[in-house]
């Protein structure tokens, strides 16, 4: 029997990669996914059986996890997660699903500051308990992250509430998509293990705007600006409904569009970050996912449209 791939937030970034590649592959794959639109669409032409639902529905997770050898879970970063991992542990024991590769972060602990980190810790003793092969992929922040800040990047400036000094390894969706296919196909290695992930170059924030810079030929400047302001910038405009580096600020369900949950979890990853918690390297991208990650200046050049003026 073919192994079937269950994919949640596969109009995601790191989903839809997961997706793709696996479609691309020739693997069987159904896409959960939270409505019926042009990304749908899109999964549907490239082969994918697609189903619609929300991870905090029992009753829709029990339908997409039926029939199901192996699934990918991700979970935005606003409220339930804990009860939609409960359910989905739940759905996969039922469909004896046997194995699960679950997106958690890299602050994720149990004393976290944040909501969203500690309830992602949570999180992942939820499906340790449940018995179901799990591993556990914790990334740092998102090279990703630059296409959200594409307006400000062709204004030429750079706006985070990072610290300058602090260092970090961005890592692409698409490389750890390649993880996450990597493990879903030959999982006994892995099962049980939490598995940090990381670009290949740790930087700051300056420098990272410096090879941005470079790489569009015209300059732009870091500025370490409070979550505050940011979600004031942010509150001004409707908030994205999708799961992408584009809506990774924003709770479309909050009322009117600010993202107090977020905004406390970046508040609080803001000090992990100054304190060291986001740096470091390893060799899992190219070990799992059978290449080296992308550099900053690879992934900027290979989405420069993004960082050009819109006509």
């Amino acid at each position: 029997m073919s192994t079937k791939f269950l994919i949640t937030g596969a109009t995601g970034s790191t989903g839809g990669e997961v997706a793709r590649q696996l479609l691309e592959a020739g693997a069987e794959v159904r896409a959960f996914v939270h409505r019926d639109d042009g990304r749908s669409l899109e999964l549907r032409s490239r082969g994918a059986e697609v189903v619609i639902g929300d991870l905090r529905n029992f009753d829709a997770v029990r339908r997409a996890t039926k029939g199901i050898q192996r699934a990918y879970f991700c979970y935005p970063i606003s409220p339930g997660i804990v009860q939609s991992t409960a359910q989905f542990a739940q759905a996969s024991k039922e469909a004896d699903v046997d194995f699960i590769v679950n997106m958690s972060q890299i602050s994720a602990r149990s004393d976290s500051k944040s909501e969203a980190a500690r309830q992602h810790w949570l999180a992942e003793r939820v499906f340790d308990w449940s018995g179901v092969p799990v591993a556990h992929i914790r990334p740092t922040f998102f090279t990703d992250w630059l296409l959200y800040l594409a307006p400000m990047i062709r204004q030429g400036v750079m706006r985070a509430p990072f610290g300058r000094e602090a260092r970090h390894a961005p890592i692409s969706a698409e490389d750890q998509a390649r993880v996450i296919v990597g493990l879903l196909r030959e999982p006994d290695s892995y099962k049980g293990k939490t598995l940090p992930l990381y670009g290949p170059v740790e930087l700051t924030h300056p420098e990272m705007a410096a090879i941005v810079a470079r790489v569009i030929g015209r300059p732009v400047v870091y500025e370490q600006t409070p979550m505050a302001a940011i979600g004031e910038m942010l509150g001004a405009t409707p908030a994205p409904r999708q799961n992408t580096a584009a809506a990774m600020y924003r709770d479309p369900d909050a009322q009117g569009g600010r993202p107090d949950f977020l905004t406390q979890h970046l508040n609080e990853v803001a000090i992990d970050h100054a304190n060291g918690l986001f740096a470091g390297l390893n060799g899992h991208v190219a070990e799992i996912g059978g290449q080296p990650p992308l550099t900053v200046e690879a992934f900027v050049e290979k989405h420069r449209r993004a960082f050009e003026d819109q006509l």
